[in-house]
């Protein structure tokens, strides 16, 4: 073993938690806005060519979910509805309708912080990432500054339902 394949797995580590901080900062900018806080970033070759945060509620728009800003913002920037090489970090685990687009932007990698019991789609209610049939898969990897990216929800719905009372 090289000390190149030694330092690689670190790096790429660091690197997945940088990017999932700039995801989780995405999170915090919707959370202010009264949106459930949940953002996500597109990298190509190591820089940011998308950024999104969940908008539904200011856009009166139910697909205006984090991931497909992001997505929208990349295809706009890349001028092209094909992502292929690019990676996706999103602070919670997508959804079914963020799963399709992610597998038809051609998205290789999918990287997540908090799971979601309620609407995950890679493991938590099923998981499509991990249907064979489908014409596209994306490594997906889950965990990554998980529970900072928990938190933010918990606080957020705590918050959301002591207004409410």
């Amino acid at each position: 073993m090289t000390s190149e394949n030694v330092v690689e797995p670190i790096l790429a580590g660091l690197s997945d938690e940088f990017f999932m901080r700039e995801a989780i900062s995405l999170a915090r900018a919707a959370e202010c806005l009264g949106e459930v806080p949940v953002g996500a970033i597109v990298v190509l070759n190591g820089a940011i060519v998308g950024r999104g945060f969940n908008s539904p509620i200011g856009e009166s728009d139910p697909t205006a979910h984090a991931e497909i800003a992001a997505l929208r913002d990349a295809a706009r920037a890349l001028d092209n509805y094909r992502l292929p090489g690019c990676e996706l970090f999103v602070t919670l685990e997508p959804c079914a309708m963020c799963a399709g687009a992610i597998m038809h932007a051609r998205i290789s990698r999918v990287v997540y912080g908090a799971r979601d019991p309620k609407t995950g789609v890679h493991g938590s209610v099923v998981d499509l990432f991990g249907v064979e049939r489908l014409n596209h898969h994306a490594q997906i990897e889950g965990g990554v500054l998980a529970d900072e990216c928990s938190a933010m929800l918990s606080q957020f719905f705590a918050e959301r339902r002591r207004k409410s009372q």
